[in-house]
């Protein structure tokens, strides 16, 4: 199969695909998020110990020193001297997710990366470091061993890196000190939140509710927010209420819209775009000029004559005269847009300069948002 046509089958089965999620149905659970669940960030500054000689240099890394000396003498270790000197230590940043409605005593997953010149954390432990909200209080301590899914080997001739290894993960690495407060169902009233705001999303939202429950307790705020007031049969039992919303379909809308990756390649459009009546051609003149040497020697047993190097220069013209103008009539869905591109034999990065061509033009009824 030839590269066109593969590259003609592969937009055809995306178009494919963008028509059928189009036309199917989303839960409320999979497109919003309600007021309270959210997760926290955390961060917390540690040390990591155990490494084999690919920590930092104390000579450089000041914060590594000074972090090791502190750690030293609380724990009775007099270590204010200039010899001072190991590789095995490293500083890093850690951070993580505190789930909603976490519970002390729980635990969760932690991810710790190198701070300072540090080559490679494998091996390593991470000493108890305190993560911090964005209050500045402490609501977990981590601590444990690292789990590193990258490497490095060096030799004198050649070199191998996979992954990174500055980076690392530990599962169930630490252990919630303190709750989020957030009592959910005392709430009279839930705010659910679109990922992606949409009036006519939202509207059908609001009344999916209203229509699930018999209920007017859902209304429209704006194209990101719809309040649900908590119904006198569900007074004390929000969680049931929400248990309940969060399973209605809801047909998502989709605005009209052509998503272009200009370093990559990549186009995404929506099943929503349309065309105006436009005509577009597409060809380049391409000249190719081949240059080869060859040798000129007389004939055997000739008295006259010397050999040598003669130049050959062959020119090739390629004005793309089989690539002809092409008419889409009003009202082109994207399935016949890309037809019709395809058939003047356009690859990616040829139909980015055309879409973008199509809507200066004015012709492409579609917002273009070029990553």
């Amino acid at each position: 199969m030839s590269l066109r046509l593969l590259l003609s089958a592969t937009l055809a089965t995306l178009v494919l695909l963008l028509g059928q999620g189009a036309s199917a149905q989303s839960r409320i659970k999979d497109i919003t998020d309600f007021e309270g669940i959210r997760d926290n960030l955390l961060v917390g500054y540690g040390l990591v110990v155990g490494l084999d000689g690919t920590g930092d240099d104390l000579g450089s890394a000041v914060f590594t020193r000074e972090s090791l000396i502190g750690m030293l003498q609380r724990l009775g270790v007099n270590a204010r001297s200039d010899d001072l000197d190991t590789k095995n230590v490293a500083a890093v940043m850690v951070t993580a997710n505190l789930p909603p409605f976490s519970r002390q005593g729980s635990r969760i997953d932690i991810n710790v990366s190198a701070l300072g010149d540090s080559t490679s954390l494998m091996g390593g432990t991470l000493l108890v470091t305190p993560l911090l909200g964005a209050d500045g209080e402490v609501y977990a301590v981590a601590q444990g061993s690292l789990a590193v899914a990258g490497f490095k080997a060096t030799g004198k001739a050649a070199s191998i890196t996979r992954g990174v290894a500055t980076s690392a993960r530990i599962a169930n690495g630490a252990i919630v000190e303190r709750e989020v407060g957030f009592e959910l169902n005392q709430l009279t009233s839930v705010n659910v939140t679109l990922r992606n705001p949409d009036l006519t999303t939202a509207k059908r939202i609001a009344d999916g509710i209203n229509q699930r429950l018999n209920l007017p307790i859902a209304r429209l705020v704006d194209p990101g927010t719809v309040q649900v007031k908590v119904p006198a049969n569900y007074p004390g039992d929000t969680v049931a209420l929400l248990t309940e919303i969060e399973q209605i379909p809801i047909k998502v809308d989709q605005p009209a819209r052509v998503v272009i990756d200009e370093s990559s390649g990549v186009i995404v459009m929506g099943d929503k775009v349309r065309i105006s009546q436009v005509a577009i051609a597409q060809g380049n003149l391409t000249i190719r000029i081949t240059e080869s040497q060859g040798v000129s020697q007389p004939n055997a047993f000739s008295q006259t004559g010397t050999t040598t190097t003669t130049n050959s220069t062959n020119i090739q013209v390629d004005d793309s005269n089989n690539r002809r103008l092409a008419t889409l009539p009003a009202g082109v869905t994207l399935q016949q847009l890309v037809d019709g591109l395809n058939a003047l034999g356009v690859g990616p990065r040829d139909m980015i300069t055309i879409l973008q061509a199509i809507k200066a033009a004015g012709a492409l009824q579609a917002e273009i948002e070029v990553m």
